[in-house]
């Protein structure tokens, strides 16, 4: 699918729940209001859409939630979602905490007495990829960020290495918050300690982001000079997304960086989103959307879904307008509009 801007429009990222078993301060903090049980799309409608979706030219897919390994049943869906017929690449995006989870005993497709956990089942479904969420490596400053009551950090590194062990690409995702700048050498030092991309994201005014201090690439970079001071750029693809790379001398990994804020790439945009309850989006900054669970509940066929699919893709816009926050009209919190 090309848009009127002459993108290519081949990546949808699919949010399967709006909850979380965090409680991070710039996304879901406590007291904000989540989907009832009944607005949520089940797993049929949503491979419905991503079926529907493939036949537009939309063939990579990132699986997101809030957390989606929250809801049950997420890794029989994902082996679902990966055996759709034209689907090339399934990733997923997750905080990480229950990625060494064990899973029922009677998990769909194995045996009864079978031991197996979240990771387990995610590379039997042949999960392309993981992205975990992790903004600082001090257990004290995660508890105050998330208000996970456990050793969050060390469950998480256990969860990296387990990944990397099984010849995963993985790539940790760190959003830019004032308050850890003095720490991001440490998250970025995975990189040299694993062959893993750490990804330093700016912080969107987005929900709960507006009222939460965040800090430019250029900022991060400096303060990473002091660690790596051969730092480098590279030009490689690493991925579906719009980070740009890094490398120095002893990393195993890469280091990245997606400025949102300071340095637009929208011109290169190629992806859609799906909440979780079905609205079919065309841009993170903009409230414009589709509702494909109307449609889906309503009885219309692939054809009216499929157009209708088209059509808001067409409507992409040009370009977001994060730097002029007055203009922003998605007021929705990230969790519910799937990051």
């Amino acid at each position: 699918m090309t848009d009127r801007f002459g993108r290519c429009i081949d990546y949808m990222r699919v949010s399967i729940t709006d909850r979380c078993n965090l409680r991070c301060r710039y996304c879901m903090p406590d007291g904000i209001r989540l989907a009832q049980h009944c607005d949520i799309l089940s797993y049929e409608d949503i491979l419905r859409i991503c079926g529907l979706a493939v036949s537009l030219g939309i063939v990579k897919f990132k699986v997101t939630g809030g957390e989606p390994l929250v809801r049950k049943g997420c890794t029989d869906f994902i082996t679902r979602l990966k055996a759709l017929p034209g689907v090339e690449q399934v990733t997923i995006t997750t905080n990480g905490l229950l990625l060494m989870d064990s899973l029922p005993r009677q998990a769909e497709g194995y045996q009864t007495g079978t031991s197996l956990n979240n990771l387990d089942a995610l590379c039997d479904a042949g999960i392309d990829g993981i992205n975990i969420s992790l903004d600082t490596m001090c257990e004290a400053e995660y508890k105050k960020l998330t208000g996970y009551s456990g050793e969050a950090v060390s469950i998480i590194k256990r969860a990296l290495v387990k990944c990397t062990e099984r010849d995963l690409r993985v790539k940790v995702n760190t959003v830019l918050l004032a308050r850890t700048l003095n720490s991001l050498s440490h998250v970025a030092g995975l990189a040299a300690e694993l062959p893993v991309d750490v990804r330093f994201i700016e912080l969107m005014p987005i929900g709960k982001g507006t009222e939460t201090e965040g800090i430019s690439v250029e900022a991060a970079f400096r303060r990473l000079t002091k660690s790596w001071p051969d730092i480098r750029p590279i030009k490689e693809k690493r991925g579906n997304g719009p980070a740009h790379y890094y490398t120095a001398a002893g990393l195993k990994g890469r280091i990245g960086f997606i400025d949102a804020m300071s340095h637009r790439f929208c011109g290169e945009c190629n992806r859609v989103r799906l909440t979780a309850t079905g609205d079919f989006k065309p841009c993170l900054c903009y409230d414009a959307a589709v509702d494909l669970r109307a449609l889906l509940r309503n009885g219309r066929s692939d054809t009216d879904i499929m157009a209708a699919m088209n059509d808001c893709m067409w409507q992409k816009p040009r370009a977001h307008c994060f730097s002029r926050v007055q203009s922003v009209t998605e007021k929705k919190t990230m969790n519910r509009i799937g990051g």
